[in-house]
């Protein structure tokens, strides 16, 4: 059985003062309508509004990405074994912890994919002459993809961040992911010299 709770007044203890320092929401307020007087909002936005066109007309370049000086070629397996069952919406799982699972089995890479520096144009030329007539991606780690796609009448990507190239371990582009089987073989290759004197 519990105790009945019972509550008492004791009073003023100690010295108390009152509140001197100002209210931050009205603070924030006045500093917001003091910007927006001496037209301080309308320059921010505006250089918001700029560098976020620049951005856009040209990514961050994925740093860490040299020209190609040598070749070099190795297999990926994208094979992914699962941790934990996955289960449909009504609960019955379609693939059980453990299984390896293989994302080209059932999502093949239809096209190559093709990782270049977009402000050399010894890269774009090799690129484009060689996957003229397929609908390759390329995909940039440099440069300004919309400016190109105008130039060039063709869709180029951008490696936002370098999640893609991290992936699958390119150092060096150009750089070439292709399906062989239940693999991707990646290729990093020098634009060669006679290549450079033919575009």
């Amino acid at each position: 059985m519990a105790a009945p709770a019972s509550a008492r007044d004791y009073g003023q203890q100690g010295t108390v003062w009152s509140v001197i320092e100002p209210d931050l929401l009205e603070q924030i307020h006045a500093r917001l309508t003091h910007l927006e007087k001496t037209g301080e909002t309308a320059k921010l936005n505006e250089e918001l509004k700029r560098r976020t066109i620049a951005r856009v007309n040209r990514p961050e370049l994925v740093a860490g990405i040299n020209a190609a000086a040598a070749a070099r070629s190795w297999r990926f397996d994208p094979t992914i074994s699962v941790d934990r069952d996955i289960a449909d919406d009504k609960g019955r799982v379609i693939v059980a912890a453990g299984t390896r699972v293989n994302p080209l089995d059932t999502v093949p890479l239809r096209v190559p994919l093709v990782f270049l520096d977009g402000d050399d144009p010894e890269q774009l030329a090799w690129a484009t002459r060689r996957y003229a007539s397929t609908k390759a991606k390329l995909i940039l780690v440099r440069g300004a993809p919309l400016e190109l796609m105008k130039a060039r009448q063709r869709r180029f990507y951008f490696d936002q961040g370098g999640s893609l190239v991290k992936h699958f371990g390119i150092r060096a582009v150009p750089a070439t992911v292709e399906q062989q089987g239940r693999v991707l073989i990646i290729t990093e290759q020098p634009v060669r010299s006679k290549e450079r004197a033919s575009s």
